[in-house]
C-alpha cells in the first residue's frame, strides 16, 4: 500500500504542497494566539475580540474561491507563488507601520486571510498527482498542513512578550519567503491539470446539490477546527485565567491533536469509506462540544474536551475530502475553494459567535451549543444522501476508491 501510494503520485509537491500550506496556516490564525496582548494594548472589548480573531477566517473563506478559480486558469504553483508574495508584503507593511487600532487590526486580518487561502491551491496541486484510491491520503497529508496553527500557537505568545507582537508579525515573515524558495524549486503542475474554463462555467456547480452537501458537511468539520484554533487563546485566559503563554500551549496541544489525525482520516476514508468515517466523527463532535460548554471547573478538564473534539473535527477534515475528488474529480479547483471558502465561513461564524456570546451572556455556552446541533445537523443531512451517493457517483469507482 505505501510503496504503491509513493508511486501513483509526485512526492516533492506533496511536500511542497503540505509546506506551503504549513507556513501559511501559521501566519493565518496569528491573531488568535497574539489576541490576548493586543486586546490588553488597545482595550478591546468581549465581542471586538471575537471578531478580530473572525476576520482572517472569513477573508480566508472568501478568497479560496477566488484562488479556486485561479488555479484552473493560472495553475496550482503560479497561483500559490502570486499568494505567498502577497502575504509577506501584508506582514512587512504591518511591522513597518505598525498597528495602532482595531480597524488596523481588521485590516491586517483581512489581509492575513490571503494565507488561509492557501488551501485552495495545496490541495489541487497535490491532488491532481494522484489516482483516486489514494486521494484522501494524498489529501491528508497535503491537509495536514492545518499544523501550522500548533506553531502560532506555540510561538508567537512567548515571541510577543520577548520582541512585541507587532515584531512578531516582522518574524513570521523569515519561515514564509524560505518556504516559497523551497516550493518554487520543488513543485510542479501536474500534467493532468483539466484546461481552464470561462469564469461562468464555475459558478454552475453550484446547481448541484451535491457541492451544498459537501459546503456544508465542511462548513462544520473545519470550521470547527480552525474557529476553535483561532478562539481557544483567548477562551482559556478569560474562562480559567491562564497567562498568555500557557494559554498558548493550551491552544497548541488542542489543535496539534486536530491537524496531526488529518491524514489518517483520509486514510480511514480511503479503507472503510468517507461516510461511514464521517458518520462516527460527527456524533463525537456533537457530544464532546456539550460537554465543554457546560464549563468545566478545571482547565485540564476542558483541554481534554477540546483535545478529543479537535482529533475529530481533523478526521472529519480527512473524510470530506476523500470524498469531494470522487465526485467532482474534474472540477477539483473549484470545489476546493468552495468547499474551502464554506469550511472558512463556519469557522468565521464560530470564532465571532463565541465572542459574542460573551459579550451578550457572560458564557460562551451558547456559541458552542448552537455549533454542536450543526454538527448533529450535517449528521442528518449525511444519513439522507448516503444511500444515493453510493448507488449513483460512489457506485462508478467502488472498486478502486469507497464511499
Amino acid at each position: 500500500m505505501k510503496s504503491s501510494f509513493v508511486r501513483s503520485g509526485h512526492m516533492p509537491t506533496l511536500f511542497a504542497a503540505f509546506l506551503y500550506f504549513d507556513v501559511s496556516f501559521m501566519v493565518w490564525v496569528m491573531l488568535g494566539p497574539l489576541g490576548v496582548q493586543i486586546a490588553r494594548d488597545l482595550a478591546l472589548s468581549p465581542a471586538q475580540k471575537g471578531l478580530m480573531v473572525a476576520t482572517p477566517v472569513l477573508a480566508g473563506a472568501l478568497l479560496r474561491l477566488v484562488l479556486g478559480v485561479l488555479v484552473d486558469h493560472l495553475k496550482p504553483k503560479r497561483t500559490g507563488a502570486i499568494a505567498q508574495v502577497a502575504v509577506i508584503a501584508s506582514l512587512g507593511a504591518a511591522w513597518m507601520l505598525g498597528v495602532h487600532s482595531f480597524g488596523q487590526v481588521l485590516a491586517l486580518g483581512m489581509a492575513l486571510g490571503i494565507a488561509g487561502a492557501s488551501f485552495a491551491v495545496a490541495l489541487p496541486l497535490a491532488s491532481r498527482w494522484f489516482p483516486p484510491e489514494h486521494q484522501g491520503t494524498a489529501l491528508g497529508i497535503a491537509g495536514a498542513g492545518n499544523s501550522g496553527t500548533v506553531f502560532a500557537a506555540l510561538l508567537a505568545p512567548g515571541l510577543a512578550m520577548a520582541v512585541g507582537w507587532v515584531n512578531t508579525l516582522g518574524l513570521a515573515m523569515i519561515p514564509l519567503a524560505l518556504v516559497l524558495v523551497v516550493y518554487l524549486m520543488l513543485a510542479k503542475d501536474s500534467p493532468n491539470c483539466p484546461p481552464a474554463k470561462p469564469l461562468g462555467a464555475y459558478l454552475a456547480i453550484l446547481r448541484d446539490r451535491d457541492a451544498w452537501w459537501f459546503m456544508f458537511f465542511y462548513a462544520v468539520t473545519f470550521g470547527g477546527f480552525v474557529g476553535l484554533a483561532s478562539s481557544l487563546s483567548i477562551y482559556f485566559n478569560d474562562q480559567y485565567g491562564l497567562p498568555p503563554v500557557q494559554a498558548g500551549y493550551f491552544t497548541a496541544a488542542c489543535v496539534l491533536a486536530g491537524s496531526m489525525v488529518r491524514p489518517l482520516g483520509g486514510m480511514v476514508a480511503d479503507r472503510i469509506g468517507g461516510i461511514r468515517s464521517l458518520t462516527v466523527v460527527y456524533i463525537a463532535a456533537c457530544v464532546l462540544l456539550l460537554v465543554v460548554s457546560v464549563g468545566l471547573p478545571q482547565a485540564w478538564m476542558a483541554l481534554l474536551g477540546f483535545v478529543l473534539a479537535m482529533l475529530c473535527l481533523g478526521m472529519g477534515n480527512g473524510a470530506v475530502f476523500q470524498l469531494v475528488p470522487q465526485r467532482f474529480s474534474r472540477e477539483i479547483g473549484v470545489m476546493t475553494g468552495l468547499v474551502g471558502m464554506a469550511g472558512g465561513v463556519g469557522g468565521f461564524y464560530l470564532a465571532s459567535s463565541l465572542g459574542y456570546s460573551k459579550h451578550l451572556t457572560g458564557s460562551y455556552q451558547p456559541g458552542l451549543v448552537i455549533f454542536a446541533l450543526l454538527a448533529a445537523a450535517a449528521l442528518a443531512g449525511l444519513l439522507g444522501v448516503r444511500g444515493r451517493w453510493r448507488t449513483t457517483w460512489g457506485a462508478v469507482g467502488v472498486a478502486l476508491a469507497k464511499v
